[in-house]
């Protein structure tokens, strides 16, 4: 009897064990981010808080999203796959589909939840802060991710509702309440006179509950800054006030067919009667208020950061920090996302946890956003779930110097494909775009014509990796 006892304790104080050795894991989405950071090797960017992230763990220099839109983006964060449709509805027509009874795989907070662990989601994450549709975004009847999350939070501040946070400025000013938005603006209060502040001080609270509960947790925290329109606390513009920015890079709009876009997300903001493309002190003026936008939400991942360390389980969560895509600043002649240019695809990826190999060294790998979902399953000791787009960065995050992959995205009737030197952008039209990114000077440059075997070469692969993930009766044309 005595030794059953024995045994019975010995069970109960290994499952407890092995429960408190499940890592958390926090998950930050930042909307509209470019790799335009000083870890990034963007010097005049103050971001001392993800710099501090990278630092300890590592960061991918060269991510591509697979798609420049939020909705389809996110729509490949959380489930691993592609989709070449590039619809921001892309997760309610998911949910939709589930409703109706459909066959879904497991979204990556769900593939969590399915495996013990709390999940939370906090601001944007999916393509609604809060994640739940309806004309204002806050319909309980609509989900955007049906059994994913435990809770999901969105706090409103002056800003009446979802949607109303989701296109905000200081004051309770929302887009569609009889007032065209000014393009940016930098107000004079603390870091709560916009939503991201009041995003960060939820998460630090739930940061508290999860801490006092115990149990293992998955949490996304979304921030919506550096996202339009380019409204930030005025001491983060301060930072700005003496800084000499950087040429823009090839300026001007391609003569050949392509994904430019003519920023009209952009364009319908009170601009002042200024145009940037033609009036290039207002255009340093819109990059300063952006590179605002982006050391105030470096503050807020900061103050997440911080609260983790406090809380003394820093050491054993794997920290995520993600760009839902790029953001042009003036390149091509585009202020805006939406095309399938370096400018909208690419963007910051960090990884962070106990005992990285060469924590703060990067890896100037090839990957992409469906990569991470295998990878946090991975690095959490929970099976990644099967038929899934990604590939498991293992490799980078043991050794930064080891090669990536090819990367692919999608554009409506377009779609791309990047590896180390080129890009490939075909279009259902039958037009091909090659660029070569060997010379920096001619990085705008299409060869499709001077290069036809490398054109070739490069559609081969894209076509077999649409076979290989299932993707090709869908995107193919």
């Amino acid at each position: 009897m005595l030794r059953n006892i024995t045994l019975w304790a010995t069970l109960l104080c290994a499952l407890s064990a092995n429960a408190t050795e499940k890592k958390n894991v926090l998950f930050i989405c930042v909307d509209d981010l470019r790799p335009e950071l000083n870890c990034f090797g963007v010097n005049y960017i103050h971001s001392p808080n993800i710099d501090r992230l990278a630092a300890s763990g590592r960061a991918f220099h060269n991510h591509y999203v697979n798609a420049p839109t939020c909705g389809a983006s996110r729509y490949s964060l959380l489930t691993g796959d592609y989709y070449p449709e590039a619809k921001n509805h892309a997760l309610f027509d998911r949910a939709k589909q589930l409703n109706e009874g459909g066959i879904v795989k497991p979204s990556l907070p769900a593939w969590f939840r399915q495996h013990g662990y709390t999940t939370l989601s906090i601001g944007k994450v999916s393509h609604h802060p809060g994640g739940l549709g309806g004309k204002n975004w806050d319909n309980p009847g609509i989900i955007e991710m049906p059994n994913s999350w435990d809770l999901s939070l969105q706090p409103l501040g002056d800003w009446q509702h979802p949607r109303g946070v989701m296109h905000a400025l200081a004051e309770g000013k929302i887009w569609g309440s009889g007032e065209i938005l000014s393009v940016f603006e930098a107000f004079d209060g603390n870091d709560q006179s916009y939503p991201d502040g009041l995003i960060a001080e939820t998460a630090i609270k739930q940061i508290n509950k999860l801490d006092a509960s115990g149990s293992p947790f998955f949490m996304a925290v979304g921030f919506i800054r550096p996202h339009l329109p380019f409204g930030a606390p005025k001491k983060y513009l301060d930072l700005y006030a003496d800084c000499e920015l950087p040429e823009i890079p090839h300026p001007n709009k391609p003569k050949h067919p392509s994904s430019w876009t003519n920023s009209g997300e952009f364009m319908r903001y009170n601009r002042w009667s200024k145009n940037p493309i033609s009036d290039p002190a207002f255009a340093d003026e819109v990059r300063r208020h952006y590179a605002a936008c982006v050391s105030y939400v470096d503050a807020q991942v900061g103050l997440l950061m911080d609260q983790l360390d406090r809380s003394g389980i820093r050491e054993n969560t794997i920290v995520v920090l993600w760009g839902d895509h790029g953001w042009h600043l003036g390149e091509y002649g585009v202020w805006g996302k939406h095309t399938l240019f370096e400018e909208s695809l690419r963007s910051p990826l960090i990884i962070s946890y106990e005992n990285i190999v060469k924590p703060g060294e990067p890896s100037t790998a090839i990957v992409e956003t469906v990569d991470i979902l295998p990878t946090i399953c991975d690095l959490a000791q929970i099976p990644a779930p099967a038929n899934r787009a990604g590939t498991n960065l293992n490799t980078q995050l043991k050794d930064p110097g080891s090669q990536g992959h090819s990367a692919l995205a999608f554009q409506r009737n377009r779609m791309t494909i990047r590896n180390k030197q080129y890009r490939l952008i075909v279009h259902k039209s039958g037009f091909r775009e090659l660029y070569d990114f060997s010379d920096p000077n001619k990085v705008s440059i299409n060869r499709a014509q001077e290069l036809p075997e490398m054109v070739n070469a490069l559609e081969e692969q894209l076509n077999q990796r649409l076979i290989d993930t299932g993707t090709k009766s869908v995107a193919l044309w």
